[in-house]
């Protein structure tokens, strides 16, 4: 068959499928499973301080410890994809996933929790991560930020779905065996969908986007999937030191809410069923974020779309911090959410644009490291800061900062 008649195919066979979007519910898939499963924390986080009569700094590392693994590890896993292909990594991050859950819910002390929830679901989404957000840089050009937003909004659905189930099952089962009914889930439906994974459009004799002829890209965006930066060269550039600090900053207080807005409610007298729901707001604001900043920020440009993330982000924050009730902590989930999720959507778009796809999983699994360092010292530093004060105030305002002085940083770059 020839490259053309491959290309119909792919586009108006049975159905009319162009298979970059199976790849992309591949990715939604995956991320919900992981992201899904690693944000369960929240609800899990008052009962595992009950059962090992720990205090909330102590407890928070088991997030920050696995937030840390699945950011850093995507400094190997992206090469092992450049290399390999994604699907064995997604596969195996799905199983280490569901395993890691169902060996939270057997664990007889707070150690054997952090290892469970490090090596299962910090590794596991760790290796799935990068590579399936690299896969759909290759898939896609002139709608890349749509179909990244697509896929990492299984991120935001995940927040919406998992959490109000973990707290469902924690109450009806208790919180061992709901561990276990939600490590086995994930393993099945993160597996089942990591093998319909694809690595390049070019493999199947297709062309980005299903194009039935090679077209001029957007400005900015990388003219073809294989070509671009080496991972060293771009390393060196000034966008990437500065794309590297300002993910870094604003990591810092980016998943402080996803492990304690739900203890600052019920510190607040808020129920323990409406507490959980506010994670589910941040789920269903960074859905919408993921559908439509996405698509915005291919028609405005994906540099200063980036820029009004972490401008809306800070600003959302200032919300947190005036709000004790639940009216004002659900539109601030909302909006953080709407923000966060345009932030997450964009940047593996971002990097396509500066630095071109050839070693596109490379290149994000370093950016990502200044993530990890963000995540690992966040939430866990917001912990023992409450520990020692009993207040939230001081992390929010140091959140607030860090989105501002990264929103300054990416429009010196765009200056430029």
């Amino acid at each position: 068959m020839s490259t053309r008649n491959a290309t119909v195919a792919g586009r108006t066979g049975c159905p009319a499928l162009f298979y970059g979007w199976i790849v992309v519910a591949s990715a939604f898939a995956t991320t919900f499973v992981g992201f899904g499963s690693a944000y369960t924390f929240s609800a899990f986080l008052s009962s595992l301080q009950a059962e090992f009569a720990a205090s909330r700094g102590s407890v928070s590392l088991v997030f920050s410890l696995a937030g840390f693994l699945y950011f850093a590890l995507g400094v190997l896993s992206g090469p092992l994809a450049d290399r390999w292909g994604a699907r064995p990594l997604l596969v195996a991050g799905m199983v280490l996933t569901g395993a890691g859950m169902a060996l939270a819910g057997m664990a007889r002390t707070l150690g054997e929790v952090y290892a469970a929830y490090a090596i299962g679901i910090g590794v596991g989404v760790g290796l799935a991560y990068v590579p399936a957000l690299g896969t759909i840089q290759r898939w896609f050009v002139r709608r890349r930020g749509f179909a990244s937003g697509l896929a990492v909004s299984g991120i935001g659905v995940g927040t919406l779905v998992m959490p109000p189930l973990a707290s469902f099952l924690i109450d009806h089962w208790g919180w061992r065996t709901a561990y276990l009914g939600l490590g086995v889930g994930a393993a099945v439906v993160g597996v089942g969908m990591a093998l319909l994974v694809a690595d390049d459009p070019r493999d199947r004799g297709l062309l980005p986007d299903g194009d039935l002829a090679p077209v001029t890209p957007p400005i900015g965006a990388a003219a073809s999937p294989a070509v671009g930066f080496g991972l060293m060269e771009a390393m060196k550039t000034p966008r990437f030191i500065a794309l590297y600090v300002a993910c870094m900053l604003a990591s810092f207080g980016l998943f402080v809410p996803f492990v304690h807005l739900v203890p600052y409610a019920l510190d607040h007298g808020i129920a323990q069923a409406s507490a959980v729901l506010l994670l589910g707001a941040i789920g269903v604001g960074s859905t919408a974020g993921r559908f439509l900043l996405g698509n915005v920020a291919d028609r405005m440009g994906r540099e200063p779309a980036l820029i009004l993330m972490y401008a809306g982000m800070a600003a959302s924050l200032v919300v947190w911090l005036v709000s004790t009730g639940l009216p004002g902590l659900a539109v601030f989930a909302l909006v953080f959410g709407v923000f966060y999720g345009g932030c997450v959507a964009l940047l593996p778009a971002l990097v396509a644009d500066y630095f071109g796809g050839k070693n596109i999983g490379a290149i994000i699994g370093v950016l990502y490291t200044g993530v990890a360092v963000g995540t690992l010292v966040g939430p866990t530093a917001a912990g023992y800061i409450f520990d020692a004060t009993h207040s939230y105030s001081l992390v929010i305002v140091a959140s607030i900062g860090g989105n501002l002085v990264a929103a300054a940083i990416m429009w010196a770059v765009s200056r430029k």
